[in-house]
């Protein structure tokens, strides 16, 4: 490693993600959060099912081990629900974020009872018919990720297009597993590009189909972590792309949002504003809340 490269990876801190589950709570809220500190790098560690006290003394090694290494202190957000594992957790040589504890005191003031601290629980339960549209949408998703599959664009609610790694996965994902919305993403490739309109499979589906761009320089910097040193990731192979990427969405007259700086949950939201796509949320929100009022 190089004097520069090893300032450079002195100037990133790590970011634990401690969860008695998968850790997807977790990193959504802790990520929504570090998206307020643009200017900062940071590297993300996913510590699931730490549901035992052993498991948590290891994490807690772990993050004290990675302390020990870095000249940034780590950051920790956690969601574990016991609080003897929370404490070991604590303990850390680290900022200690507790996603759970945070809330639960004051809603457990607010309710007047306290609450079951229950691991794993992290949503009401709500009906199968819900439950499935939901595995559907993200099914859906993944089927028809990076273009597979465009004679299938009739069925899709929602269309991501743009160029190579501008964001268009996580936020398919993330439509499909919190919006039970059936997405899939178009990448615009060297190819299309040239054409300088949108392919067909696109244009046929103009209502439902929404543009991604990101700035050149982030663009880059993305790519060369998946192939350095090649034109793929040169910035201005990137600024091409997305000039011409520009001028086709322009030409098409769709909405078109800038990932850059933008955490996945609001371009999300935007989308779904955009399309007109909120009303559907809030009828499976009222069903959710409509079933947990007859359970009381």
């Amino acid at each position: 490693m190089t004097q520069h490269e090893n300032n450079k990876s002195e100037q990133i801190r790590k970011v634990f993600f401690v969860s008695d589950r998968t850790g997807l709570t977790a990193e959504s809220y802790g990520k929504c959060l570090l998206a307020q500190f643009p200017d900062l790098e940071f590297e993300t560690i996913t510590l699931a099912f730490v549901d035992t006290t052993e498991k948590a003394l290891h994490a807690r090694e772990q993050i004290n081990h990675t302390s020990l290494e870095s000249n940034l202190k780590p950051v920790v957000f956690s969601t574990l629900v016991n609080d003897d594992e929370q404490y070991i957790i604590e303990s850390a040589n680290a900022c200690v974020i507790s996603l759970f504890h945070s809330f639960i005191g004051s809603l457990e003031s607010f309710f007047g009872v306290e609450s079951s601290h229950k691991q794993g629980v992290s949503r009401i339960s709500f009906s199968d018919t819900t439950y499935q549209r939901r595995l559907d949408a993200i099914d859906f998703a993944l089927t028809h990720d990076d273009g597979v599959r465009p004679d299938h664009y009739d069925d899709a609610e929602v269309i991501l297009a743009g160029v190579s790694r501008c964001g268009k996965t996580p936020t398919s994902l993330y439509l499909a597993m919190n919006f039970s919305l059936k997405v899939a993403n178009y990448p615009l490739t060297p190819e299309d590009l040239v054409s300088e309109t949108l392919p067909k499979c696109l244009t046929d589906n103009l209502e439902k189909l929404v543009g991604l761009t990101i700035k050149p320089v982030p663009l880059s910097r993305i790519r060369r972590q998946r192939r350095p040193d090649s034109d793929y990731s040169s910035l201005e192979i990137c600024q091409s792309e997305l000039e011409q990427a520009k001028s086709m969405f322009e030409k098409a007259g769709i909405t078109v949002f800038d990932t850059t700086d933008t955490s996945i949950e609001e371009i999300s939201s935007r989308v779904v504003r955009t399309l007109g796509l909120a009303r559907e949320r809030v009828r499976e929100s009222t069903l959710i809340f409509n079933k947990f009022i007859k359970a009381r």
